[in-house]
């Protein structure tokens, strides 16, 4: 009798156990069917896309009309901007594709510049309409290539997911026809001579990263990357120490580091393998109930930037979220605020201690500028604000315009409708740069810590 109980128990069991891994598989299936499906979607609609920004292009060098010109290169730059969105869903982080990204950025970048410029004061000039002439032949090529990697696709019923994982684990077959496609294009883009498009209208906007071309020091080993992390987090032992460099392909270097204190807590971090400095770290605990307040945390947070030689620093937000401060520091050159270097915090509110921290603006953007001299004056420019506008702050400050370049402005700081806004007027011409409504959350003006 115990022996039958027994053996329908451990039936019982083994049926348990094969539906479990039957789920298991299943779901996995449906996880990989999906990512598949994102793929297949995302690289058809770049082929279609593509399709339509050659034809797209091809209608502005027919157009005569400067009342027509100037919707169709808002097309055109909407289609880019959708095309380079379709390639960025695609699993090509490993392969090198900057090119074919650099052409459709440049492309976005003149036809949203040119269609929102009056065309009838400033119309086309021979060389942008010659430089067009190209990007249109150049997009042809490309629109062709992506059909040939197309038909392979669908003749063949070739996988995506095989892509990825044959990038990810650096096997790639040499018969894989997705990847060969993929470099086939970015040859063809590359064999293109981009000189005419240094003019303005075709300002190259360079990749956020931009290699932090501005980065001082040597190259640093894996063991002096994780002393930094060490020292940034605020350890001194640790149960495990690991740091590993970023794979090929990527428009930068970097060790990825994890750690784990005394207590078992996890910090993460990636350090910069030129110079060895902290791009951001996270520091993985339970936060206690509050102890110190807003503004003793923020006092944490701007003495932790000074000990680490992060100086003339700025505060310019702070709000709170549970048991964790937030804060928004920005660099001073002068009286002038530099807001694409800019650094971010998390203090725990248990102990003060910096749980978190994000340097990556302020390493892409950190050198010394020489700042012009406003072009109009500061009663000038607040002209040109709402007049229902209270302002509460006005400075100088240099910030992102369009095309990611940097512009200087007047910033005024104030209320509306009981809502806070940030305005930037340009100081060289009065446009009016950036309006930004403040989050409604405790904030700090004015005070530099």
């Amino acid at each position: 009798m115990a022996k039958r109980i027994l053996i329908v128990v451990l039936a019982l069991g083994l049926a348990g156990t094969a539906a479990w891994a039957y789920k298991e598989h299943r779901d996995k299936q449906a996880v990989l069917l999906n990512a598949e499906n994102t793929y297949q979607r995302a690289f058809h609609d770049l082929t279609y896309k593509m399709d339509l920004l050659h034809d797209e292009i091809g209608n502005t060098l027919a157009m005569n009309s400067q009342k027509s010109l100037s919707p169709a290169l808002a097309e055109v730059w909407r289609l880019t901007s959708e095309a380079h969105a379709d390639v960025g869903q695609l699993p090509l982080s490993l392969l090198p594709f900057n090119k074919t990204e650099e052409f459709l950025v440049n492309i976005g970048n003149f036809s949203y510049r040119t269609a929102v410029r009056d065309l009838d004061k400033e119309p086309l000039t021979d060389k942008e309409y010659a430089s067009l002439k190209k990007l249109y032949a150049q997009s042809r090529d490309i629109q062709d290539e992506l059909r040939d990697v197309q038909k392979n696709v669908l003749q063949n019923n070739l996988r995506w997911m095989d892509v990825e994982l044959a990038l990810a684990t650096g096997k790639e077959a040499k018969d894989n026809t997705i990847i060969d496609g993929f470099k086939t294009v970015e040859r063809t883009v590359k064999g293109y001579d981009n000189a005419d498009l240094n003019s303005p209208s075709f300002a190259n906007f360079q990749n956020r990263d931009d290699n932090y071309k501005h980065l001082q020091g040597r190259m640093v080993s894996k063991k002096e990357a994780i002393e930094t992390a060490k020292n940034y987090a605020g350890i001194k032992n640790t149960r495990s120490a690991e740091a590993k460099p970023n794979e090929k392909g990527a428009h930068f270097s970097f060790y990825s580091v994890s750690l784990k204190d005394k207590d078992g807590h996890e910090i993460t971090a990636d350090i910069t393998r030129k110079g060895g400095y902290p791009i951001w770290f996270f520091h993985k605990r339970t936060i206690g109930r509050q102890n110190i307040s807003l503004n003793e945390a923020s006092q944490k947070a701007a003495q932790f930037l000074n000990k680490h030689h992060f100086e003339k620093m700025e505060m310019f937000e702070s709000s709170q979220y549970d048991n964790i401060g937030v804060f928004s520091f920005v660099a001073k050159q002068g009286d002038v605020r530099i807001y694409p270097e800019t650094v971010k915090m998390k203090v725990a509110l248990d102990n003060g201690q910096v749980v978190g921290f994000m340097a990556d603006d302020f390493l892409r953007s950190h050198q010394k500028r020489v700042i012009p001299k406003p072009k109009i004056s500061e009663k000038e420019a607040r002209s040109r604000v709402n007049p229902k506008l209270k302002v509460m702050e006005k400075r100088l400050a240099i910030i992102t315009g369009d095309l990611n370049r940097e512009v200087l402005c007047y910033e005024f700081l104030g209320v509306l409708n009981d809502d806070t806004y940030r305005i930037y007027i340009n100081a060289e011409n009065g446009d009016e740069e950036k309006v930004e409504k403040l989050k409604d959350t405790e904030r700090t003006y004015g005070k530099s810590i």
